[in-house]
């Protein structure tokens, strides 16, 4: 089964910039609808970008023109670069995919998604 696998968290000042990578591991994300969630304690979780089959995108409003998801030439590595960070953006952050017969709108329903990633942590401080 597919697993997919996050890196790229970490920490760092209000204002700085972070990547997040995702890559599903002896498979690419090619014919996926593939996704970036947020999740804090307490709440639920947030899809922040989705990057449908013929690669079109949609963020959430309050990472517009911050944050950006995109794929590798081969497609095999899912990014979020995030710049602008704000503490409100510390959470964990997951990847998520769907399957390829998947053939609805990429919406960032988390019914949707099908493989999900451990997460990766982002902490923003201010």
């Amino acid at each position: 089964q597919m697993q997919l696998m996050e890196s790229g968290g970490g920490s760092v000042q209000a204002g700085g910039s972070l990547r997040l990578s995702c890559s599903p591991s002896g498979y690419t994300t090619r014919e996926r609808c593939m996704a970036w969630f947020r999740q804090v304690p307490g709440k639920e979780r947030e899809g922040v970008a989705t990057m449908g089959k013929d690669g079109t995108t949609i963020y959430i409003d309050t990472v517009k023109g911050r944050f950006t998801i995109s794929k590798d030439n081969a497609e095999r590595t899912l990014t979020l670069q995030m710049n602008s960070l704000k503490p409100e953006d510390t959470a964990m952050y997951y990847c998520a995919a769907t399957d390829v017969f998947f053939s609805r709108t990429c919406s960032s329903a988390p019914a949707n998604f099908g493989y999900w990633g451990k997460g990766t942590q982002v902490t923003v401080s201010s």
